[in-house]
């Protein structure tokens, strides 16, 4: 008999159920997130000793391969993805676009069969989500999404670890969101509702929000007792805001629509003014998941007090540890995490 596992429009089809993959935040749980999230925080703190890691974390995957299949140039998650796998003993291989066959002479199916057979998960950052898809439902071990043009989740779980500990708790925050409609904020929206954060998106009348994504996030903030807005005005979504968060507006691979992307953009630049103007809540922060270009967000709130950019991109160094041992180590039993000492 044919056991189907349908996972976030991820199907394996197989004799046994497949692995559990990280596609995306809507597919887990408040728990999952929040167990995840604190499973990084643990590794931070015990990365931060400076201490080797524990001999029994350092065994887990020893004498395995975490496999990095990169379609897009990558310094937070090339970085952070090697540190991870190494901690848990693990040899990093990367495999950039120009290293092996896929999309010359190979499927994703056929690279995905071989990688996977040989590896002990696959790190995908790609183009599409549908690549994502495709790797999820021909892999034999578990794909973690690093990052495709629909999703960003170990960006979120990053993220969600420096309010944790910037803020020390999430519930009641709200969040704004100033830029684009893009992978991260499809995710981080999720995420935050998930967390008891509250979300205001402002993007421009010209851009088009994800309606799934938009009508997931409608749903979820009734469920979670938090409030979820589309707005226009940037001042508007800025009021009583703790976090703000914007992120690049021109993607990779849109470089020639720069131009276009400015003028959709004008006036969306954060500034100092323009959180003053908003009426931001004194104890606001400012998040970038990087890399950041000067239109988007001025040197003076980029650079300043208020900003946790460097912070947040340190953590998806333990972002990485977390999903790996959730996934790949625990095969998928994120709770269990919660068990283990590190």
């Amino acid at each position: 008999m044919i056991r189907t596992q349908v996972f976030s429009g991820v199907k394996n089809l197989s004799m046994k159920a497949g692995p559990k993959h990280l596609v995306n935040i809507g597919q887990l749980t408040n728990e999952e997130l929040s167990a995840l999230v604190s499973r990084a925080q643990a590794f931070k703190t015990q990365v931060k000793t400076g201490e080797p890691a524990p001999f029994k974390q350092f065994q887990r995957l020893m004498g395995k391969i975490v496999t990095m299949l990169f379609t897009k140039r990558s310094t937070r998650t090339r970085v952070s993805t090697e540190g991870a796998a190494s901690y848990f003993g693990a040899t990093p291989m990367f495999l950039g676009k120009d290293d092996i066959q896929l999309g010359v002479n190979e499927s994703i199916y056929d690279t995905s069969k071989i990688i996977s057979s040989m590896t002990s998960c696959i790190f995908a950052r790609v183009d599409s989500h549908q690549q994502i898809v495709d790797l999820c439902n021909s892999s034999s071990v578990p794909v973690i999404n690093s990052l495709c043009d629909k999703y960003h989740p170990l960006q979120i779980i990053a993220d969600l670890l420096t309010i944790k500990e910037t803020f020390g708790e999430t519930k009641g925050l709200k969040l704004t969101w100033i830029g684009d409609a893009n992978n991260v904020i499809n995710d981080l929206c999720i995420g935050a509702i998930k967390s008891g954060i509250n979300v205001s998106i402002s993007v421009p009348k010209s851009i088009t929000f994800d309606k799934d994504i938009e009508a997931q996030a409608v749903e979820l903030a009734k469920k979670n007792d938090v409030t979820f807005e589309i707005v226009h005005d940037p001042l508007v979504a800025l009021k009583n805001s703790n976090i703000i968060v914007t992120d690049t507006w021109i993607s990779m691979g849109q470089e020639s629509e720069k131009l276009d992307k400015l003028k959709q953009f004008e006036n969306y630049q954060i500034t100092n003014e323009m959180l003053k103007a908003g009426g931001v809540n004194e104890n606001w922060k400012f998040m970038h998941c990087l890399p950041r270009h000067p239109e988007e967000v001025n040197d003076d709130v980029f650079y300043g007090e208020n900003s946790v950019v460097f912070q947040e991109g340190e953590n998806r160094l333990y972002a990485a540890m977390a999903a790996i041992e959730g996934f790949v180590i625990n095969k998928g039993d994120l709770l269990n995490a919660l068990d283990e000492e590190v």
